[in-house]
């Protein structure tokens, strides 16, 4: 993966909550701090999000966008 984001942030999924549209996403890091971002249900189910699985939190500005390998 090549992205122009500087910050990126490998973790685990450790929570999921979904809405109508929009779902939180909650990524723990390794020194256990936790990023979470809302993000659409469809991009969910694309990334194939799920709890335990191996995310990057992709910080650029003032956004945190999810991404995986």
């Amino acid at each position: 993966m090549k992205i122009s984001a500087r910050n990126i942030l490998k973790g685990t999924v450790k929570a999921i909550t979904a809405g109508s549209v929009n779902s939180e996403v909650v990524i723990e890091l390794p020194g256990g701090q936790e990023i979470t971002s809302i993000i659409t249900k469809k991009s969910v189910a694309a990334l194939g999000l799920a709890p335990g699985k191996q995310a990057y939190a992709v910080i650029k500005s003032s956004e945190v966008m999810i991404a995986v390998d």
